[in-house]
């Protein structure tokens, strides 16, 4: 790389001040995180629906903290994701997401400033961009077909911007851009006001939490976010630095997730199910989802995982209804089109499954939709068209890839 390359890849860290490299553009960054906020909310459990108005309260709570944020000026868009799974994420230009399951684990209000003030400097201060640069991305590995227990269940065959966005949502972050999000997140909450002591009980509630390896914790927050002892001090340390006090709007806090409370029953069960799915008892799964069903029937999860369990059980005709009842429900999210595809596929309906698997392809690619509507075409003669799905799919790795491969060949040869 020449001496000038080098000098016009170099910028300031716009929260420390210091100089860092840049070698992504801040117009770049912005469109990466507007194309891949929502197929990144898909492969992490989609939108909380049944509850929109949690939603608008995280969002009032972050666009606060954003407006004293060292980048105010970023479009911060925050979302409630429906999963068990305690998460945050911030994807590069201020697209920031927290976890249902995340929620339902704080206390107050300021104990959830703490966490999106801490996504907001992750994205104020270009750290994802940062981890791209440096080329630590995680390997999303290769998912099969089966049960899962991870949110990720599609992380092997995600194609294009979608598995990129995935990566960014799962990767690590160093502890140096973890104290640094702490830091200046610390500092964020006291200028709305809110009690920096929330930053410290937070970091104290998950370095316990990872230390009993509570396997949900371990997956989702703790996979991207490492706790230590170290960032307990050091907010310790900051918060006794200011010597402040603030508000925690605990009643607040509570009136607002207390919907997400009352339904956790329901997703407890749906996640007993998944459990007893995966270890292959499946008549106990269908009792379970059935109990989740009977607690909250405007789920669209829950269908889902009752159409898979049909699946499972050769009771097509039963998975085929649950997975019209699912995208019914929530018609946005790719993976109940997907199964709702390779269902009606199965069931040799060429028509609905071409139509469920395009539409699962609009919004969150993968290369087993690909490879099915390769298969679709070939069933309806229409061999160029094969090609070309074929082809697409051919461009991933691992199984799905090879049998593209396969039948590209055979279409081609």
């Amino acid at each position: 790389m020449s001496a000038f390359a080098v000098i016009a890849g170099c910028s300031v860290n716009p929260v420390t001040g210091e100089k860092q490299l840049s070698l992504i553009p801040e117009s770049q960054e912005l469109s990466m995180g507007a194309e891949q906020y929502t197929p990144t909310q898909q492969t992490q459990g989609g939108q909380f629906y049944l509850d929109p108005e949690l939603t608008v309260y995280v969002r009032e709570v972050g666009q606060k903290l954003a407006a004293v944020s060292d980048r105010p000026d970023l479009p911060y868009e925050f979302v409630v994701l429906n999963s068990n799974v305690p998460n945050a994420w911030a994807l590069p230009g201020g697209k920031i997401a927290i976890n249902r399951g995340l929620l339902t684990e704080l206390e107050d209000e300021a104990q959830l400033a703490s966490v999106l003030g801490h996504e907001i400097v992750h994205a104020a201060a270009r750290h994802s961009v940062q981890r791209m640069q440096k080329g630590m991305l995680v390997n999303a590995g290769v998912a099969g077909l089966g049960f899962a227990l991870s949110d990720n269940e599609w992380g092997g065959l995600l194609m294009g911007g979608a598995a990129l966005g995935a990566q960014l949502a799962m990767a690590q972050y160093s502890q140096g851009d973890e104290l640094e999000s702490d830091h200046y997140g610390i500092e964020y909450m006291v200028e709305v006001g809110y009690d920096p002591q929330a930053a410290v009980e937070l970091q104290e509630l998950f370095l316990k939490l990872s230390e009993g390896r509570q396997s949900n914790f371990v997956e989702g927050l703790f996979a991207s976010h490492p706790p230590s002892q170290k960032r307990v001090e050091e907010n310790r340390k900051r918060v006794r630095e200011l010597g402040v006090n603030g508000k925690r709007n605990k009643d607040v806090y509570d009136r607002k997730l207390a919907k997400a409370r009352d339904l956790q029953p329901a997703y407890d069960a749906h996640e007993a199910a998944l459990k007893l799915a995966s270890d292959g008892n499946m008549s106990a799964a269908l009792g379970k989802i059935n109990e989740a069903i009977k607690l909250e029937s405007g789920e669209a999860m829950f269908f889902a995982l009752r159409g898979r369990i049909y699946e499972e059980l050769d009771e097509q005709t039963k998975a085929e209804k649950d997975f019209d009842k699912a995208v019914a429900l929530y018609p946005e999210m790719f993976s109940y089109r997907l199964h709702n595809g390779l269902n009606a596929l199965d069931q040799n309906k060429l028509d609905k499954a071409k139509e469920n698997l395009s539409k699962a392809n609009e919004v969150v690619p993968t290369s087993i939709a690909f490879l099915r509507l390769g298969d679709v075409a070939v069933k309806q003669n229409r061999r160029e068209e094969a090609i070309q799905y074929y082809s697409t799919a051919a461009k991933a790795e691992g199984d799905v890839a090879e049998e593209a491969r396969r039948k590209l060949a055979n279409l081609t040869n």
